[in-house]
This record gives C-alpha cells, structure tokens and sequence, in this order.
C-alpha cells in the first residue's frame, strides 16, 4: 500500500502544510497536521524543517501499518494502549453524549473497583468482569448498574474488535438491575402540610414547592436565573441540565406567588440565581427536618418532588403523553418506568373496586 505525502503553500506564502494522500475518494486523505518553513531563514528554521520531515515519514510509516493491519487481529505498537484504562478514558473521550453520564460513570467506578491505576488488558478476565458487575450490584440501586455495566460492555465490545482480545470477556454476562426500596412520594394533603409548615431557609423551602408544583429537576431548580423569568411571569424557560433541550414549563398559581413575592422584595439581576441553595446534600439533610416538622413520615429526596408531581397527575388522571410533555421527556417511556406509582394509594380503595354483594 502506498501512501503519498502532498504539501500545499499557506495564504500567506510562508509555510507548506502536509497533507496523506492514498486515494481521491472520500475518507482517502488526511491532514498531517505538520508544517514546515518554505524559505527558512536561520539554522533553527533550517532544523526544523529536517525533522519535521523526518515526523512525516514516521507519521506515514504508522498509517501504513494501521491502513495493511484492518480485518487482522494486528494492532500497530504505536496503536495499542499498554495500561487499558488509557483505552477506556479515550473512549469515554471520542463517545461523549451531551446528557449521557453513563460511559463516563462506568469508567469512573471501574477505576474505583481497581484501586488501581494500571491495569493489563490481558487480565481484563471473565472473573473480573464478574466481580467488577458485582461490585457495582453491591454499591448503586435501581437501573444504575444495568446502566453502568452496559457501558463497561459496549467499551470491551470495541476492544474486542480491535484486537485487544480474542474473545470478549464480558460476552456471556447479562447487565442486572438492582431491585431497591422504592422511592417515596408526598400526596396531595402533605404538599398542604408543607405549605403552612415552616423552615429556617427559605430558599430551600420555595424551591422545593416549585419542584412540586412543577416537577424540575435538583439541577435544574439549582440553575434557574432570573431572566428565565422576567419576560413572562407565568412562563420561565429550563434549559434541561441533563438533556441540554430548553423546556417551557408554565408555572402553577403557587409558582406564580412565590416567584412574584420574590420579585416584589426589590430590583433582581437577571443573571443570578433565582433560588440561594445549598449543595444536594444539605438540601436533602433540610427536607429531613423539614418532613419532620411537618408531621410527614416518609424518607424525603428531592427527586422526590418529581416523582410526587407525575404521580399527583396521573392521579387526576391526566394522560401519560402529557405528563411526559410536562416533565420535559419526548417519550412516555419514563412516566411508565420511573415517575409511577410503585404501591397504591390506598389498599383499602382498590380492593373495594371488586364486585360485592
């Protein structure tokens, strides 16, 4: 295979900048990304110009080898990642997703399971991928394992077919989710219970009732700026943390009052936060309190708030095409899967729907 080295003058007639050539079809060329001087001037110049025709061919060389090496089990010595976290992180690298932190997580555990910062691909083993599926079973709920393995998968997949192994270690083991204690969410009665209930901070007790109300995410809550509201003091515009999409969301008339009453307090900044919070955890540590001042037995997150404000709709029922609208999904696939009711209401309510005599 011959591969040809094509250099072409800069505008401004002072350099000369490479180019591989092994075709005149698409995909048949590329960018050495090297220049070199086209009338050098001093010894420096001069010796740049050597070796960085000497990096040309080196670069050629190499591409040779990658080019003659496709559909063989080969990989070139300059290709091949002796440590595979350096592959992995490469990977997450080129394969990064705007609102998918599955790939980056997966790697980000990997590295935890290792307690290590090298490993071999040779001893990435069937057993330790078992026990890397375990660990991740032992320290994460819910759909985040399935999630997570699922993409430490998808990473040996590609190594696979690059010749990093002869078999893919992880081929016969099945993602698991983790079935954990269902989160909880507040009824109709204790959003009222909330209302009148107070809290040292108001700003953690204003923007979790919008939550409520609205059904915004932590990320999304914690964001939110003033000139999302400004124009319109029914509608403000999320732009999604997770999903990077801009959502409309209508406020509810007790959005409407909290967010004038703040408004009415004086002059605001259009570019500060609406809402003062504390980092997720305190938040989470204020709701506890919170929920216990209230009368409120239950185990209170702030995702929580979402759940309830899905929930609370379904309950009126509202369609699940418009709840999904209202959450800021294009699908209803998570109304069904995750922001559902997992247990009655009411035993009693539903058992009573039997026929009697």
């Amino acid at each position: 295979m011959n591969i040809e080295i094509s250099k072409k003058l800069s505008r401004n007639k002072d350099k000369f900048w490479y180019t591989f050539e092994w075709g005149k079809g698409p995909g048949e060329r590329k960018a050495a990304g090297v220049f070199t001087y086209a009338k050098p001037k001093t010894i420096v110049e001069k010796n740049y110009n050597h070796e960085a025709i000497m990096i040309l061919e080196m670069r050629r060389s190499e591409l040779i080898l990658e080019r003659q090496s496709i559909g063989t089990t080969y990989i070139p010595a300059h290709k091949y990642k002796q440590n595979f976290l350096d592959y992995y992180s490469e990977y997450v690298t080129n394969n990064k997703r705007k609102g998918n932190r599955h790939q980056e997580g997966s790697l980000n555990r990997f590295k935890d399971f290792l307690k290590k910062d090298h490993i071999a691909p040779i001893d990435i083993t069937e057993n330790l991928c078992e026990r890397f599926r375990k660990f991740l079973l032992d320290n994460h709920t819910g759909k985040t394992p399935s999630d997570y393995f699922t993409a430490f998968k998808r990473v040996l997949r590609t190594a696979t077919k690059e010749g990093y192994f002869k078999e893919n270690p992880a081929v016969d083991l099945r993602a698991k989710k983790k079935t954990g204690k269902k989160k909880e969410s507040l009824e109709a009665a204790e959003y009222l219970q909330l209302l009148k209930t107070p809290i040292y901070n108001n700003d953690i007790k204003d923007a979790f009732i919008v939550c409520c109300y609205n059904g915004l995410r932590w990320c999304d809550i914690k964001a939110l700026r003033w000139k999302s509201v400004l124009n319109d003091k029914t509608i403000f515009e999320i732009v999604q943390a997770k999903t990077d999409v801009v959502v409309p969301v209508t406020m509810h008339p007790v959005v409407q009052e909290i967010i004038g009453n703040r408004l009415a307090n004086g002059k605001v900044n259009p570019n500060k936060r609406v809402f003062d919070l504390p980092s997720a955890n305190g938040c989470n540590k204020s709701l506890k309190a919170w929920m216990k001042n209230a009368g409120i037995n239950k185990h209170i997150t702030w995702h929580c708030a979402r759940l309830s404000f899905s929930i609370l709709l379904q309950d009126a029922n509202v369609d699940a095409a418009t709840v999904a609208l209202l959450l800021g999904h294009s699908s209803t696939r998570w109304v069904f899967e995750t922001y559902k009711r997992h247990r009655p209401k009411s035993q009693m309510e539903a058992i009573k729907k039997l026929p009697s005599f």
